[in-house]
């Protein structure tokens, strides 16, 4: 009797135990959500302030809301434009980084050939060269074929640079997958262009969602490359049109941080969408990768 009193004992301890624990992981993860959140809420509020309101009262709202920041933020930075032409440049590099990507590491993981090490070792020092250090080179060979200031400019780059890592996510993912299902789609006679597009890429897209997203967030916040190779004003991104704001004297802190909340909720309403093929494609990303 006095066995089993001490066994319930110690079970309703361990019960009570476990439900204090996930309450204390819930209090820190609220508390680490409203941390990580608060400065996206800081910018939105920040936008609807004066200048003078910005410095003397950085942490608190607006006395009066100036929704008119938004319309001339969108006004003098050419907003629409620069929207425009970050969802064409990073739309087409996406899908250039997909699909060559996937094939090259189709490749890779299924076939064996002599070269293959090789390759290999090429994609590798891909991901090692650091991208901003070739800035300077790429603009004497753009400039020499005449790609300064076109879509293509920023287009190549971004491909290029986000290749190896797209490679090397696919393939590891692509391992993993048995090579009897390939083996039974060739005694079905299907061929290996048959296999790729309706086997292999459907399965490999948690790991291409994992690049996509990446991509997706390198590509619209990219700053150096448009800076360097886009000087036209019809043709510039969005992380150069917020720059119009900052002058080498002053900075107009109302109209930044309307852009800015402008600029950032495609960002936050492409999450809203799609938060959970964004967490299958990380998770599978970081398992398999």
């Amino acid at each position: 009797m006095e066995q089993a009193l001490s066994v319930k004992t110690g079970s309703a301890a361990g019960k009570a135990g476990a439900k204090w624990s996930r309450g204390l992981i819930n209090v820190l993860l609220t508390a680490y959500a409203l941390v990580t959140l608060y400065p996206l809420f800081w910018l939105f509020v920040s936008a609807f302030k004066t200048n003078e309101e910005f410095h003397s009262k950085p942490f608190s709202l607006p006395e009066v809301w100036q929704w008119d920041n938004f319309a001339r933020a969108w006004e003098v930075s050419a907003m629409g434009t620069s929207i425009v032409n970050s969802t064409i440049v990073t739309v087409l590099s996406l899908v250039l980084t997909l699909v060559l990507g996937a094939l090259a590491a189709y490749v890779l993981a299924r076939f064996d050939f002599k070269l293959k090490p090789l390759f290999m070792g090429l994609f590798l020092l891909g991901m090692l060269i650091p991208v901003h250090s070739t800035l300077v080179p790429l603009f004497v060979l753009m400039k020499k074929v005449g790609l300064l200031d076109t879509y293509a400019a920023l287009v190549f780059p971004y491909t290029a640079f986000e290749l190896p890592l797209a490679i090397f996510v696919v393939a590891a993912y692509l391992t993993a997958i048995p090579k009897e299902i390939e083996e039974a789609a060739l005694i079905d006679g299907t061929g290996y262009w048959g296999i790729f597009f309706r086997m292999m890429l459907p399965l490999s897209l948690p790991a291409l969602s994992t690049i996509a997203i990446l991509g997706f967030l390198r590509f619209w916040n990219d700053f150096a490359f448009a800076l360097v190779f886009i000087s036209k004003p019809a043709l510039k991104t969005i992380p150069l049109s917020l720059s119009v704001f900052a002058t080498g004297y002053s900075t107009d802190y109302k109209l930044t941080m309307a852009a800015m909340s402008i600029a950032v909720l495609p960002t936050i309403i492409v999450y809203l969408l799609f938060q959970e093929q964004i967490m299958k494609g990380m998770t599978a990303g970081a398992v398999k990768g």
